[in-house]
């Protein structure tokens, strides 16, 4: 099973997420086409509810501690409630290349 998808299963089981996006960003960066090294995660739950932002990444890096000491180099991570998801029209941030992209 590729990283990516114990990724988007263990966030699955563990948040039920209403919205999950799991985006490979590795050719961003260094890693080049084919690595699994860089993630962008969006994630809306009802678990959030409460829950500040600097809380709901710790838990994702608890969630995700093997996967990063094994490989995964960077999460950016964009975490929300519905409401908040709501009031930001539906759609995280866009991720920049990485300063050592194409070099």
């Amino acid at each position: 099973m590729s990283i990516e998808q114990t990724i988007l299963e263990k966030l699955t089981t563990e948040f039920q997420p209403i919205v999950l996006q799991v985006e490979n960003e590795s050719h961003k960066h260094s890693s080049g086409r084919g690595a699994e090294s860089h993630f962008k995660v969006t994630l809306v739950s009802s678990k959030f509810e409460g829950v500040r932002t600097l809380a709901r990444h710790r838990a994702i890096y608890a969630l995700l501690a093997d996967e990063l000491a094994n490989g995964v180099h960077a999460l950016a991570l964009h975490t929300y409630t519905e409401s908040e998801w709501q009031a930001i029209g539906q759609s995280a941030p866009s991720s920049p290349n990485c300063l050592g992209h194409g070099q």
